[in-house]
């Protein structure tokens, strides 16, 4: 009875039974707990922690991650001017384009250029410009149909991100503090998939009454119930997206970048380099397109030169075949390197390294003789930055970094609405048996050492769980003296 219950008359007392009392069953040992029901604590606990201590990472990096993956687009309209011209009837010769180029600026000297893909795209002739960041080339964009020079602006790295996309990209990768700001998207990308991974089995773990609960959120009132249906269900659609994005994201990451760099190049699996020297030369490397040293003042080695066109026109006889190609010039010792630029399915990245005195070839790296793990990473880092099938991978990013952005806030909801409720309980981990535990802090200890920067957290987790833990009992004892 309630405090509510009203008073009730006495009843007469019923019957004794007629029938036996049913047998007691005996005692039988009490049951361990299952692997599930040992590990779901721990789990939690875990999954408390990251949630509430590593999100804040978190949420910067989707953040910014989401602007990154509408730079693209926005690139597109903003540099409008530069990028678009009206389709002319006949297209210039690439040498000439050059030159206008060099007209336009000339303090700076061509290392490369990059003819338009499309019917009403610039060339993009790149140029070594002392007014330019080091790691940058200062783009000439000239209208292929008449010379005309529409602009100039930096252009950073092999995708040619101009400043818009460049400065959206630094805050994504390290808020623009350099090398220490890098430490914090490797934070996130070490705990993401952790807490990704963590939290599916968390949600297919949990006790439902149909599987219309398990993929698709609840309806009703606001509630934690309502927060947690929506979190479990949309972290379940992403989880495949998200533990991608945290492998590729490490994979140049500063500290686990470096010992994926070690693994991969243990296996085989490193990517193989086009050879562009001629005979006799240094044997420089030819760097990157915008980044060769020793140019000469005209872009060609000294002695007789065959010419952009000649060299394009030898690169296409060798298989380059796709439209969207970049030529980086000859410096000295070396040849001219003309390189597929279409990173969209079916990538197309083959090469070919032409002689500049007679065209002829003098190595052709093609995408489909990589080992597998060189191709692999490849599409895994030009999908992460968006490039890999172009718009429909920019939406995916842009999803999934609100999908994100949606679960953090949802999961510091249902933290909010539990206050004071039944907190996770501490040194879960003495619950889990020794049989398990031991194979699990093993490859607990591999992976932090593996993943540096997950692991040096997850030390400090534990530190701050068994502090917590020793206050309370301190306090508990001083509450029974008391």
């Amino acid at each position: 009875m309630t405090v509510d219950d009203p008073v009730r008359p006495e009843t007469p007392e019923a019957p004794p039974a007629t029938t036996p009392p049913a047998p007691v069953p005996a005692a039988t040992p009490q049951s361990r707990p299952g692997t599930w029901s040992a590990l779901r604590p721990l789990l939690l606990r875990l999954h408390f922690y990251a949630g509430v201590l590593v999100a804040p990472f978190l949420l910067v990096a989707a953040a910014s991650g989401l602007l990154y993956a509408l730079s693209f687009q926005a690139e597109k309209v903003y540099y409008a001017h530069e990028l678009e011209v009206a389709v002319g009837d006949h297209v210039l010769p690439l040498a000439r384009q050059a030159e206008a180029a060099r007209a336009a600026n000339p303090n700076g000297t061509v290392t490369a250029v990059w003819p338009g893909a499309e019917p009403g795209a610039t060339t993009r002739v790149l140029m070594a410009d002392p007014d330019v960041p080091e790691d940058a080339s200062m783009a000439v964009f000239v209208d292929p149909y008449t010379g005309e020079v529409r602009g100039q602006l930096p252009s950073y790295g092999g995708s040619g991100a101009l400043p818009l996309r460049t400065w959206l990209d630094e805050l994504h990768r390290d808020l623009h503090l350099g090398e220490f700001g890098r430490n914090y998207s490797e934070l996130a990308a070490s705990w993401l998939w952790v807490i990704a991974l963590g939290g599916l089995l968390l949600w297919l773990g949990r006790r439902r009454t149909g599987r219309r609960a398990l993929v698709l959120p609840e309806r009703g009132p606001k509630s934690r119930r309502r927060t947690l249906s929506w979190h479990g269900s949309v972290g379940l659609w992403a989880v495949t997206g998200l533990v991608l994005l945290s492998a590729t994201g490490l994979t140049w990451s500063r500290y686990a970048g470096e010992n994926i760099g070690t693994v991969q190049d243990g296996l085989g699996g490193a990517t193989p380099v086009l050879s562009a020297t001629l005979d006799g030369g240094s044997g420089a490397s030819t760097g990157h397109e915008g980044h060769t040293a020793g140019h000469t003042a005209g872009g060609t080695a000294p002695g007789t030169d065959i010419g952009l066109d000649a060299a394009v026109a030898a690169a296409r006889e060798a298989g380059i075949d796709s439209p969207r190609i970049s030529v980086v010039l000859p410096s000295e010792g070396k040849g001219y390197v003309v390189k597929e630029t279409d990173t969209q399915f079916p990538v197309q990245l083959d090469s070919v390294a032409v002689n500049p005195a007679d065209g002829a070839v003098l190595d052709r790296l093609a995408f489909a003789d990589y080992p597998l793990l060189a191709r692999l990473t490849r599409v895994g880092i030009d999908a992460h930055t968006g490039v890999f099938l172009g718009l429909f991978n920019q939406l995916a990013l842009a999803a999934l970094a609100l999908a994100l952005i949606l679960l953090i806030l949802w999961g510091y909801r249902m933290w909010w609405l539990r206050r004071p409720g039944r907190p996770v309980a501490r040194a879960a981990w003495r619950k889990v048996p020794v049989t398990l535990m031991l194979p699990l802090a093993a490859a607990t200890a591999v992976v932090g050492w593996f993943v540096p920067l997950l692991g040096l957290s997850l030390l400090l987790f534990l530190a701050v769980d068994l502090t917590l833990a020793a206050v309370a009992k301190v306090r508990a004892r001083a509450g029974r003296t008391v």
